[in-house]
């Protein structure tokens, strides 16, 4: 699989028929940022409200991965595929796909991924910058997915992303400019690092008082 240099596509629009109250509500203009269904707590059941929301979405693929499954007659082979969505906005999101070949696994996983998306809360919390713009994390964040662990720190202005291809990828596409991280465990499981990586983001959004900034770190 290819780096960093990975194209990075932009995600096609589609007709959509809205199914659900939330989906209707976003059709009829009654929503018009996605913030306003964080805001509401509701879950994201339909790939239309995000494609309505956020028409300017990326896609890229962090692993194409060969499962077996044994059945009675034979081994049947498929494709696993993990991608993540952003809009270099602060809006990211994790999915998986399994289909027999590859371009129906990734349209799965991008659709699961546009589900998946969370808001991420930006800031400048490095006790060496103190320009007061939103490049960084407001604090150090961790979070754990099976027995994967990352930490993410925020950095001054002008380090950029320092972390691993996979951390890399997400937190580019959330649209971090300057993010120190680290990962320990099993970090060569791709989807658990990227899900691990998302959670981590998501938690500076949950943050509601003081508090709850002790029991994330």
């Amino acid at each position: 699989m290819e780096k960093r240099d990975r194209e990075i596509n932009t995600v096609s629009e589609f007709a959509w028929t809205p199914k659900t109250k939330l989906g209707i509500m976003v059709s009829e203009g009654k929503i018009k940022n996605i913030d306003e269904i964080f805001a509401m707590g509701k879950p994201i059941k339909e790939v239309g409200i995000v494609d309505s929301l956020i028409p300017n979405l990326e896609d890229k693929v962090l692993e194409i991965a060969s499962v077996q499954r044994m059945t009675k007659n034979n081994r049947r082979q498929k494709f696993r595929v993990t991608v993540v969505v952003g809009d270099r906005a602060g809006h990211v999101g994790i999915g998986v796909g399994k289909d027999v070949e590859v371009r129906p696994a990734i349209d799965t996983a991008i659709r699961t991924a546009k589900k998946n998306i969370v808001s991420v809360k930006f800031g400048c919390g490095s006790w060496e910058c103190n320009c007061g713009t939103p490049h960084s994390l407001p604090l150090t964040i961790r979070s754990k997915v099976g027995s994967s662990e990352v930490i993410l720190k925020p950095a001054p202005r002008g380090v950029g992303i320092v972390a691993a291809e996979t951390m890399y990828s997400v937190i580019e596409l959330a649209g971090l400019k300057d993010v120190w991280t680290y990962s320990r465990g099993r970090t060569r499981d791709i989807y658990n690092v990227a899900t691990a990586t998302q959670k981590a983001l998501k938690k500076i959004s949950e943050i509601r008082n003081p508090e709850a900034v002790k029991a994330l770190q």
